[in-house]
């Protein structure tokens, strides 16, 4: 949760916040079964009609997201937070993130896997929606368009409610999405922005599992756990990023540095940016000042083990704290292992399930730590920074799954669809 939200133990027993998160839940579950049923071109409509009205009140929704800016630096946010918060460098995105997801398949109806059992019946699995998602997030208010575009075009209802410091951003947007469903014949209760800042209005959403078939934390890891903890509703968490590049013996160094540095440095306060190096014994003399040199170039503070500080004497010592940090930051955590079975270990122990690579020209190095890392997603010589679902083909994503269940990995909109099975028959019967 963030600094700025606000729980008081009269708002906790509100019976006018306890209604307001109930009729909000109750709408979305009655939208939820019209949603469900709507052809890919009226949900296409109310994208194309949301860029339509959000491009219409550009000037509106980002005077309401300089407000909530100013807020937060008198509130004392840190200056990265703050920037966070700002629409103005993501608006173009935002917009075309609401055509691309009309321009994707619809999921919804799709049948796969029919068989023909002995009898002549034949089964299949259709994909449905899953009804009503809840989504709990901190921070960037361009998430509200993202998911509700998700949801919707998966046949979903939505239930928004983004941190207390993007209040004012959150709800503009919302009210031009929700404009944009009665537009184009759309329940506009399929799209809800939680009202008001008070954290008791999460806890009042945790519970309605009568309402709510899903519900996503993406945030920091007291959000987590605190969606976690509560929550009476099946969860599907978005967790930290502790990733990891493993530099197997082979890998080559050119290609192991811009790895690396890719990784590390394109994007540093996001899920798929790189955390923790390890490198093969074998390798580390000739790789590691090379790869740690052109890391600390450009800012980089390395904290390495014994090994790794013999070949680099700038790095700081590491600890047990920085194997397991998710530094979002110009930090990195650095290992020399003894091989593939150690940096396998090494990631078992302390990674978060985000995502892992190995570089190498070893063909049975790289199927072995393929098969035998199981986090969301495993790569061979490429950037970490391929855990996105636009990325990998996907169109767009609700965020990155570190649980197994149902999703894992980036969520497109399959994600956020279930299967039901589906019998075709002439009139068999069973005959026990």
């Amino acid at each position: 949760m963030t600094s700025t939200d606000r729980a008081t133990p009269e708002a906790a027993g509100d019976p006018g916040l306890t209604k307001t998160i109930v009729d909000l839940a109750l709408a979305a579950r009655a939208a939820s079964r019209r949603t469900a049923e709507l052809t890919r071109d009226r949900k296409d409509a109310w994208l194309l009609r949301a860029a339509e009205r959000l491009e219409a009140a550009r000037e509106t929704i980002l005077e309401a997201n300089r407000a909530d800016m100013a807020e937060a630096e008198r509130a004392g946010l840190e200056p990265a937070l703050v920037q966070r918060l700002s629409l103005e460098g993501k608006w173009k995105t935002m917009i075309a993130g609401l055509r691309d997801v009309a321009a994707l398949p619809d999921p919804v109806g799709e049948i796969t896997g029919m068989w023909v059992r002995p009898n002549g019946l034949r089964v299949g699995r259709m994909r449905i929606p899953l009804g009503v998602i809840a989504i709990i997030y901190e921070s960037r208010p361009n998430v509200t368009v993202d998911a509700a575009a998700l949801c919707l075009k998966a046949g979903n209802a939505v239930i928004l409610r983004g941190g207390s410091e993007a209040i004012r951003s959150n709800l503009a947007l919302g009210a031009e999405l929700r404009a944009a469903a009665r537009d184009v014949g759309i329940p506009e209760d399929a799209i809800a922005v939680v009202p008001t800042t008070d954290r008791a209005a999460i806890d009042v959403l945790l519970r309605r599992d009568r309402e709510i078939d899903l519900v996503i934390p993406r945030g920091g890891p007291g959000l987590i756990r605190k969606v976690t903890e509560t929550s009476t509703i099946p969860v599907i968490k978005h967790d930290a990023g502790v990733c990891h590049v493993y530099l197997d013996a082979s890998a080559d160094p050119e290609m192991a540095t811009a790895i690396v540095l890719d990784s590390k440095l394109r994007q540093m306060a996001v899920c798929n940016g790189l955390e923790t190096l390890l490198v093969h014994r074998e390798a580390a003399p000739a790789l590691l000042p090379r790869v740690l040199g052109a890391l600390a170039e450009k800012g980089v503070e390395i904290r390495g083990c014994p090994a790794t500080r013999a070949l680099f004497p700038a790095a700081k010592p590491a600890s047990d704290e920085d194997w397991a940090a998710e530094y979002l930051a110009p930090i990195l955590a650095v290992r020399v292992v003894d091989g593939l079975d150690a940096a396998i270990d090494h990631i078992r122990t302390w990674g978060s399930s985000h995502t892992e690579v190995i570089v190498t020209n070893d063909y049975a190095a790289s199927q072995a730590f393929v098969r035998r890392v199981d986090s969301s997603t495993v790569g061979v010589n490429c950037s970490t920074a391929y855990a996105d679902g636009y990325r990998l083909g996907l169109g767009a994503e609700i965020g990155i799954s570190t649980s197994k269940l149902h999703a894992y990995g980036p969520m497109g909109l399959e994600g956020l669809t279930t299967q039901k099975y589906v019998l075709f028959g002439d009139g068999q019967l069973r005959p026990d």
